[in-house]
């Protein structure tokens, strides 16, 4: 426990960037900056519209504003980063933080594709079966389907910590690029990665995929 825990302390990691385009960088963040403010007022509007217009609260907006939540969280647990890094160079982020945040990031985007499934599958009863549209998709039925696809994706994604918890870096802890993802800390272990490469396989099959 005691080697674990000194681990979760110590092993600090180093975001680069984008390789070769360091000289970039400063021109790279406009983009990324601009999209950024876009999505967080974008989202924050469309949000603020549906909590307070009663027309909208039906199950397609329903899904609809867990969708802008979603794709906040996604955004914010990157870009915020990867701008500091254009601006002010290389960054350190310790390892609890790193796993944070490819946990939010994978996280959001399998949430993202299961969102999109509860929204065709609304679609579907709304075209298919109109009349028996409020009966089929209440609000209680809604609140499962929110907590179903909302514990499938943790379910899904609660592993892969798991997996880098388990590995030993000693190896270069510089990760050339802007954010954490699973397969990008797990190759700077200098041990086997076989079951997390597997599993990083296994894990749009089971979600985006199969949503699909």
């Amino acid at each position: 426990f005691n080697k674990f825990q000194s681990r979760l302390l110590h092993a600090d990691f180093i975001l680069s960037g984008v390789p070769g385009l360091e000289q970039y960088h400063a021109w790279i963040s406009i983009p990324f900056c601009f999209i950024y403010l876009v999505a967080i007022v974008g989202n924050s509007i469309l949000l603020y519209l549906i909590a307070v217009e009663q027309s909208l609260h039906a199950p397609m907006f329903l899904f609809l504003s867990m969708l802008a939540m979603t794709d906040v969280i996604l955004s914010t647990t990157c870009v915020p980063k990867t701008l500091i890094i254009f601006w002010f160079g290389p960054q350190k982020i310790s390892f609890p933080d790193c796993l944070t945040q490819l946990f939010f990031l994978h996280c959001s985007f399998v949430l993202d594709s299961a969102i999109l499934l509860a929204m065709a599958f609304d679609r579907y009863v709304a075209i298919c079966s109109p009349l028996r549209y409020t009966t089929i998709l209440t609000p209680k039925t809604i609140i499962k389907i929110a907590v179903g696809i909302s514990f499938r994706s943790f379910s899904i994604i609660v592993p892969v910590v798991f997996l880098l918890i388990r590995l030993p870096f000693c190896r270069t802890r510089i990760i050339p690029h802007t954010y954490c993802e699973h397969i990008g800390v797990a190759r700077l272990a200098c041990a086997d990665i076989s079951i997390n490469i597997w599993y990083g396989f296994c894990v749009p099959i089971m979600t985006v995929i199969s949503d699909v």
